[in-house]
Parts: structure tokens; C-alpha cells; sequence
């Protein structure tokens, strides 16, 4: 069974940085029933959309996803991104751009590790071609209306990302995202609310407590004694019962809320799981993802970060 639906076809235009994930981006998109073109010549956008859909939706074309990149013959990110409009208002259509970004460490080390070679550094080291590229990307990166940027993701987590996206779903319906991450591991990309519960008292101080989660009574009691507790994560979830609204109101098809603790194993968890439990009261279907939970406690990051805030907890 695929994840598209025959009534609500959908353009994109699948772009970014080499080594991002555009292959894997389009395999599931195929997957997901979607037809897909890769690298597809500029001279023959317009022939692509010439054929017009059907009156009769059961007889619509499927969604289709559209490859470029720096390889494209005749690539220039402004002349696409012109082009693009013109096909779109020539054609009454809605074509939309997904933007693959990722750090340049993290491509260097992806091109290191395959042996490939960078597109635009062929006989160069890879992080001239990245830096080349980037530059070069800036228009379309800038122009796109969703930017996925994979520098600390998997393939089955841009898989889950996408399918997140551009499964199947009302067109009116809003996709949230609820997640926990530590920023000892460095704060969740692609995120639009970040809310840092370091404030809170920490569990991790308590021995008992330690091995635990946020997934744990004990550990959202302890969490729940702070002072500060109830008043802070009631305006929060206030302030993301507000907002949801308006960002879809404003055709935003997506929203990631994350929270934030230093290790990302109690404190964040906690937080995201009882505002989770509040927008689902409210009508909402989050998808609540915890980064780090699967990852061991950081004393050592634990004690520089309780001695940066001149409190230790003990």
C-alpha cells in the first residue's frame, strides 16, 4: 500500500547539497508511490507538464518529484528558480521545493568514507566542491519551502522525515512533531520551537533517579516538585496552542516542537511527553521522537553543566 492518495497530487522539486540524501530523498518518494525523475535536463521542464491533469481525479496523475542538482545540465539556481515560477503560473500549478542541506564536515566525512568524489571537486579535495556548491545552491536554498537539513540524521531518518511530510494526509491538517533532545549532543535540527528545560531541577542528581527516564513516574515527579514547573510548561503549552493555529492557518503544512535538557534523557522527555498528551486533548495528532534517549547519562557533562549554572542539584 502506498502513502499517496490519487485525490491530492503534489509537485516537487527535489534539490540541495551533493551528498544530502537527493537519492535517498527520491527512492522514497517512489516508494511512497510517487513517480520520480532524476536529474532531468532544464530544456525539458516545460515538455513535463505540458500533458494537462485530468478533470477526473480517480484519473490523476500521481504526485511526482522532480531531481536537480549541481550536476544538472545547464544548471543556474536563479534561471531554475525563474523557471519554476514561469511553470507554475503558465500552468496553474503548484510546484513546491525541497531543500536537502547538510554541514560541510559532515559531507567531507560522507565523501571520505564512499570514495566518491565531489561533484564539483573532482580532481580536488571534497570541501572545495562543498564550499563551491554551497554558493552556488544559495538561491535555491533560499527560494525553497522546506529545508531538511541531514547533518545528524540516518537515511531511515530522513525516510521517516519525508513520509512525515508528504505521507498521506489532509491537505488541511498539520503535521506536529514533539521531541526531546540533550545539547550535549548538539540542538535538534529543523526544529521551529526550541524550549530549554534546564532550568528545571535534575533528576540526574538523584542516584536513584539516574538510570531512569522521563519516561518514568518517579522521574516526572521529582521534575514536577520544582517550583518553577507548573507555571512555565502551562505557558508553554499555552503558547504552542496559540501558535499551531496561526502557522496553519498561514499554510505552514509542518511544526517541530522540541525541548531541550543537557543529556536529553529526563528533564526534555518528560516535558515533551505531558505537552504532547496536551495538544493531543486539544485535537492535535503529534508524533512525539525522543533523539537521545537511547544514549547512556554524561556525568562528567552533567557536573560542567551544573557548575556553569552554579547549581548542582545534590
Amino acid at each position: 500500500m502506498t502513502d499517496t492518495n490519487p485525490y491530492d497530487r503534489r509537485i516537487l522539486l527535489v534539490t540541495g547539497m551533493s551528498g544530502a540524501g537527493k537519492s535517498t530523498a527520491l527512492r522514497t518518494f517512489e516508494d511512497m508511490g510517487w513517480e520520480t525523475v532524476d536529474n532531468l535536463p532544464l530544456s525539458l521542464f516545460d515538455k513535463l507538464f505540458e500533458t494537462s491533469v485530468p478533470l477526473d481525479p480517480i484519473k490523476a496523475e500521481r504526485s511526482i518529484a522532480i531531481g536537480i542538482d549541481s550536476r544538472t545540465r545547464g544548471f543556474d539556481a536563479n534561471s531554475i528558480v525563474e523557471r519554476i515560477k514561469g511553470l507554475a503560473k503558465s500552468h496553474a500549478l503548484d510546484i513546491e521545493t525541497v531543500f536537502l542541506d547538510c554541514g560541510g564536515r559532515e559531507l567531507e566525512r560522507r565523501f571520505s568514507e564512499t570514495r566518491r568524489r565531489h561533484p564539483l571537486a573532482l580532481d580536488r579535495p571534497a570541501a572545495h566542491g562543498v564550499g563551491l556548491e554551497r554558493e552556488i545552491m544559495t538561491p535555491l536554498r533560499r527560494w525553497a519551502a522546506h529545508v531538511i537539513d541531514t547533518t545528524d540524521s540516518s537515511a531511515n531518518d530522513l525516510q521517516k522525515e519525508l513520509r512525515a511530510r508528504f505521507g498521506s494526509k489532509s491537505a488541511e491538517e498539520l503535521v506536529v512533531t514533539v521531541s526531546s533532545f540533550g545539547f550535549a549532543r548538539g540542538i535538534l535540527r529543523n526544529a521551529d520551537l526550541v524550549f530549554d528545560m534546564r532550568f528545571l531541577r535534575n533528576p540526574h542528581w538523584d542516584k536513584d533517579l539516574r538510570p531512569l527516564t522521563g519516561l518514568d513516574a518517579s522521574v516526572g515527579d521529582y521534575i514536577a516538585e520544582d517550583s518553577a514547573y507548573e507555571e512555565a510548561v502551562t505557558r508553554i503549552e499555552d503558547l504552542a496552542l496559540l501558535l499551531l493555529p496561526r502557522y496553519q492557518a498561514e499554510g505552514k503544512a509542518y511544526v517541530t516542537l522540541a525541548f531541550g535538557c543537557t543529556g536529553g534523557r529526563h528533564r526534555s522527555v518528560h516535558v515533551a511527553e505531558r505537552v504532547a498528551e496536551r495538544l493531543r486533548k486539544a485535537g492535535f495528532s503529534p508524533t512525539v521522537a525522543h533523539r537521545d534517549l537511547a544514549f547512556p547519562s554524561l556525568d562528567s557533562v552533567e557536573r560542567v553543566a551544573a557548575g556553569e549554572n552554579g547549581n548542582t542539584g545534590e
